[in-house]
């Protein structure tokens, strides 16, 4: 039996899945959240939702997530820029979970899916950026495959059995709450307050409040249209250089300074030796090869005028944004560093 308007949040202890949870109930929605691990429950403290356990490359646990759900709000994926077997770990990953999470909805009866891709599977060759410009030809990085061929592959699995599915691209999001471990994007942010970005990479960033991007899923489940794909994001963005700055005002007695511009090939350097470490500790590193590559001088500017018209999406300014997720870090950063 198909409860009316329940909906289901996969990734849902995810930043942005914990934050569509959280917005969901506001609105009164009946919600099931889904996690891969039933023991991971601490963000759901004092909320009123259903946990339950999938996991996107196990398709049976996902129909059995999806009994009587009407809009499955597909969020569950690898998020991570790196990984010492990419093709493996994210992009395998990924494509599995988005065949598994739509032919799940199908066998389940759900109605609508709203899937959450990523700005990663837009075309960047014309500026601003925009849904109708196509998808990344850039084929460098496995995270960015993946959203884009894991979009592709979702508006075709919807297609062939005629299940209604509207796509949502989000950019870097930021902004409470937040749980440990932070998702890349905010952890630039905690980055930058505790001083460990001491060069300018010349590099750019589209910040967009969680809160925001987790109101335009919503908006794109009552309002989106079907075979449609949505851009959740600023219309500009914004430099290290900028944010670094807005931290520098907002915490004077930090002594933030600002980035050191350098030349592209001591980036390649530093990011070479970065990479070496890595290798031994396993742990992702601040700036790879492949971001320089990739987004040197990029400026990921964008045409949200299909969201704002269609959806009402209306973000807040990135400058906001960025202030309200730095003072949310600062508040909260020991208590999340407890963890």
């Amino acid at each position: 039996m198909t409860i009316k308007n329940l909906a289901l949040v996969t990734g849902a202890n995810g930043h942005l899945g914990n934050n569509l949870v959280r917005l969901l109930i506001e609105k009164g929605i009946p919600v099931r959240a889904s996690v891969r691990n039933i023991k991971n429950t601490e963000c759901f403290a004092g909320l009123n939702c259903e946990v339950v356990q999938a996991d996107i490359t196990n398709k049976q646990s996902l129909v059995n997530a999806l009994q009587g759900v009407e809009t499955l709000y597909a969020v569950g994926a690898v998020f991570k820029l790196w990984a010492k077997d990419p093709i493996k770990e994210i992009y395998d990953v990924n494509l599995l979970g988005t065949k598994n999470t739509i032919e799940a909805a199908v066998e389940a009866g759900v109605k609508k899916i709203v899937y959450v891709s990523s700005i990663a599977a837009l075309n960047y060759k014309s500026l601003p950026a925009k849904e109708s410009g196509g998808y990344n030809s850039d084929r460098r990085d496995w995270y960015y495959n993946s959203k884009n061929d894991g979009e592709l592959l979702a508006f075709e699995l919807a297609k062939k059995h005629t299940i209604e599915l509207v796509a949502v691209l989000p950019s870097a999001m930021i902004g409470s709450v937040a749980f440990t471990p932070l998702s890349t994007s905010y952890n630039f942010i905690d980055l930058i307050l505790k001083k460990k970005v001491p060069v300018e990479t010349n590099m750019a960033i589209n910040w967009i409040d969680v809160k925001d991007v987790a109101e335009g899923c919503y908006l794109a489940a009552i309002k989106g249209k079907s075979g449609e794909r949505y851009i959740l994001a600023n219309a500009k963005c914004t430099s290290i250089k900028e944010t670094t700055q807005i931290a520098k005002d907002i915490f004077p007695e930090l002594k933030i300074k600002m980035p050191v511009p350098v030349p592209k090939f001591i980036l390649y350097l530093l990011a070479g030796l970065m990479e070496i470490g890595s290798k031994l500790n396993g742990k992702a590193p601040i700036l790879s090869v492949k971001d320089v590559n990739i987004f040197y001088g990029l400026k990921p500017d964008f045409d949200i005028s299909k969201a704002r018209t269609e959806l009402g999406f209306d973000p807040k300014s990135p400058k906001v944004a960025v202030k309200e997720a730095m003072l949310y870090l600062a508040k909260k950063g020991s208590q999340l560093n407890q963890h």
